[in-house]
């Protein structure tokens, strides 16, 4: 007992040590491009969304965890088939003007979505998508197409060594402001990993260049629809935390915002990046924080340890008893062989001839079978098919057995053919 308190004691120092260390080490860095408002990580919007009440002043800022067709058109049921087309006739747009605001890493939307978010815009609304990635269906209605500037093992071992040497070694990307607002910069530099890819117009596209990369391949375009306009950006990353505190790359975000009117309420999209509201976990608040969860792993942990030691005191050795044998055939030749030791076997002979007569009185209703006489011989061949002969000689043999002083081992197996054939041939 005294061993087991000493390695409980141990282990509550280890633990205790474990927690220090744990809480003063410094936290990792963390590069993920999450692009939500709350996350103050360097691809964050933290900082964005913190100021867009000074971007907008006197505007209401909303944020979205719905789809776009359920944000803009509120009498949407909700059983509607999201890949369906929206007509004409359905429901009616969100009153009054807008601007709706989307900074992802990807930005995909349905068929219903698409249709929604256009027919928004062509009533006098505006909306901003920056994402490294758009959806294709949507490019296809504005006659657009994004292009790859790396390639993705490239572009995946850029962003694995973000935070070390290797940013300062990359090759930088000049991105280059047309009419850019009154006192910002031209051109912002930036690394070649936060400018992913670029727009490629179609014929008969009417989108206007606002920003372009190095080789003048567009990154920021303005495409209208009816009687608004959509900002397109395939750099989310100059939304981000780490490059609007840069005073160097803040100017490309705010240049970008300066085309949104500024009397219009704003809708922030987060459902794209965190699910609707409430889809989570029942754990969510342990997991969310770093002690909580550190915490929930130490309380499984201890409770494991403690089934473990307790289970093993406790636990009894359960001994093995072993099945009782089957003694019946060991009986059965223990007796035959007694009966053998002798010359005479009339016994055996004589509870032969009993279990063969029980048997013809079970298996022909027989309650007083008696062989010697001749009405029970004649009955027991027509019960059993048997000649009448047969019968004759078998009840012969039989009471020649039973009347002999002596019964030898040719006799004895001679009796047992004979009733052996007997049932065999029998009906």
């Amino acid at each position: 007992m005294s061993r087991f308190r000493a390695f409980l004691g141990v282990l509550v120092v280890l633990f205790a040590a474990f927690v220090a260390v744990e809480y003063f080490r410094p936290q990792p860095t963390n590069w993920r491009p999450t692009f939500i408002n709350r996350d103050k990580i360097p691809y964050g919007t933290y900082v964005l969304f913190d100021q867009l009440p000074q971007l907008f002043p006197g505007q209401p800022i909303s944020t979205v965890r719905v789809p776009i067709a359920s944000q803009l058109l509120p009498g949407l049921g909700a059983d509607v088939n999201q890949d369906s087309a929206l007509s004409r006739t359905g429901p009616a747009l969100r009153a009054g003007k807008g601007t709706y605001l989307f900074v992802n890493d990807a930005f995909s939307c349905s068929r219903l979505d698409r249709d929604a978010l256009l027919r928004y815009l062509s009533k006098g609304n505006t909306a901003l998508i920056a994402a490294e990635q758009i959806d294709q269906e949507l490019l296809n209605s504005l006659k657009l197409d994004v292009q790859p500037l790396l390639d993705m093992q490239d572009l995946l071992a850029q962003r694995r060594t973000r935070g070390t040497n290797r940013r300062q070694q990359a090759q930088a990307q000049l991105l280059t402001l047309v009419n850019q607002p009154l006192g910002s910069q031209r051109t912002v530099r930036l690394t070649e990993d936060e400018v992913p890819a670029y727009f490629r117009a179609r014929a008969g596209s009417r989108a206007r260049v606002l920003a372009y990369e190095r080789r003048r391949r567009p990154v920021l375009v303005r495409v209208p629809v009816g009687r608004g306009f959509l900002l397109l950006s395939t750099t989310p990353g100059t939304f981000s935390n780490l490059l609007l505190l840069r005073p160097a790359t803040a100017g490309f975000a705010f240049a970008a915002l300066s085309w949104l009117p500024a009397n219009q309420p704003v809708f922030w999209d987060e459902y794209q990046k965190q699910g609707p509201l409430g889809e989570q976990s029942l754990l969510r608040v342990l997991t969310g924080h770093t002690a909580l969860r550190w915490a929930l792993v130490t309380g499984l942990l201890t409770g494991l340890l403690f089934v473990v030691v307790e289970a093993r005191r406790r636990q009894r050795i359960i001994p093995v008893l072993k099945s009782l044998p089957n003694t019946t055939l060991l009986f059965t030749r223990t007796v035959a062989s007694l009966y053998q030791q002798g010359s005479n076997h009339s016994l055996i002979a004589e509870k032969k001839i009993g279990l063969f007569l029980e048997h013809l009185r079970t298996r022909y209703h027989e309650p007083t079978l008696d062989l010697g006489d001749a009405a029970n011989r004649e009955r027991l061949a027509q019960k059993s098919g048997i000649s009448r002969p047969e019968v004759d000689a078998l009840a012969k043999r039989i009471n020649l057995v039973l009347t002999a002083p002596q019964v030898s081992d040719a006799e004895l197996l001679v009796l047992n053919r004979a009733i052996t054939a007997f049932r065999r041939t029998a009906a």
